[in-house]
């Protein structure tokens, strides 16, 4: 049984590799003629034309390693069945179930590898692509400035931000508002600093320059402090760094606690909530297109790579279709966050599972 499934992984994964590096090949030479107009407008030499697909090449593997994976069952599977390999192997007692287990191993080793990849490598490919587009190409994205931050940092505590430093750790043109309940209607207190200042030993942040104003009905007074700590205010710099980013490229980590920071703020998560469990499921489509791809290619009949191929294609579209539907409803909070990021999984898994009952009879 072992040679059997050696044999098996072999096929397998240089199938994988090669799907992989074709359609990764496919995708950057779609995407270069899509934005070749820009580079040459902006002067954008080779040598970072090609830093810049590079860092962007993790991103483009976990989108398309579902597709390749697919498309390496089928083909693996087809080709052994119409060489009558799976006949031979039936008749020997060898049932779909057990030829599942070195695809299932495989699928397995990809499905932690894109797990890793979506909490390390694919967060600071993206941070390093969205610098370049920045910098040479002059692409302006939401949250990527450190210029007029806007954050709820409580219920009833809103915090302005003309400028953010995040080597320093400096914020200019800060502004602190301190509102009598949760409708902000109400506004009771407000700082207005020069800069503000964190202090990592005490965890706290420092005003410096304040002119602090208190509102009593019509009354207002105020006082000015040269220096004043203020305590209340509860996020940290690294809550303005990941304010940089999409939450999307976010990592485990810095997506839960922003998600924990627009809890406290008040904020809906739901969309949130959704990428976050989105970043587990996605990777798991690996192993779920096993039981998808290998049952309807065991059988055999007469089909070349081109009808393997639209037969990925076409599921790959319908996974995704699923996804996107099942990302609306969760977005909008009609379905639990949790339940929308595995329904296209618990779908096709059904539906694969199925299928592979179907064969083994």
């Amino acid at each position: 049984m072992k040679k059997l499934d050696i044999y098996i992984i072999k096929q397998f994964v240089s199938v994988i590799l090669f799907s992989l590096l074709a359609f990764a090949a496919i995708f950057i030479l779609v995407d270069i003629m899509d934005h070749l107009e820009n580079f040459l407008d902006h002067g954008v030499g080779l040598l970072l034309i090609a830093r810049y697909y590079l860092v962007f090449t993790p991103e483009i593997l976990t989108l398309i390693t579902p597709v390749a994976v697919l498309l390496a069952c089928l083909f693996t599977t087809g080709r052994m069945s119409n060489q009558n390999e799976i006949v031979i192997i039936k008749s020997s007692g060898i049932n779909i179930y057990r030829l599942l287990l070195p695809f299932l191993l495989v699928t397995s080793i990809i499905c932690v590898i894109m797990i890793y990849f979506n909490e390390w490598i694919v967060p600071m490919a993206n941070h390093e692509k969205y610098r370049i587009e920045k910098i040479y190409l002059q692409e302006h994205r939401e949250g990527w400035w450190k210029y007029n931050i806007f954050m709820l940092d409580s219920r009833d505590r809103i915090v302005s931000i003309g400028y953010y430093n995040d080597y320093t750790n400096t914020a200019e043109r800060v502004s602190v508002q301190e509102f009598a309940d949760t409708n902000l209607t109400y506004l009771v207190r407000r700082f207005d600093a020069a800069n503000m200042r964190y202090d990592s030993s005490k965890h706290e942040w420092i005003l410096h320059n304040v002119i602090e104003r208190t509102f009593d009905g019509n009354k207002q007074t105020f006082q000015t402090f040269a220096r004043l700590p203020l305590k209340e205010i509860s996020f940290k710099p690294s809550d303005l760094k990941e304010k940089e980013l999409n939450p999307k490229d976010m990592n485990f980590r810095q997506l839960k606690r922003f998600i924990e920071l627009q809890k406290k703020s008040g904020n809906d998560v739901a969309r949130y909530e959704v990428d976050y469990y989105s970043k587990v499921s996605f990777p798991f489509a690996a192993i779920i297109v096993v039981f998808f791809g290998v049952p309807l290619a065991a059988r055999k009949k007469r089909s070349g790579l081109a009808l393997e191929f639209g037969i990925s294609i076409l599921v790959s579209f319908i996974y995704l279709l699923v996804i996107k539907v099942s990302e609306v409803l969760g977005y909008d909070g009609f379905v639990n966050p949790l339940l929308t990021a595995w329904l296209a999984n618990i779908v096709f898994f059904a539906a694969g599972m199925y299928n592979t009952a179907r064969v083994a009879r």
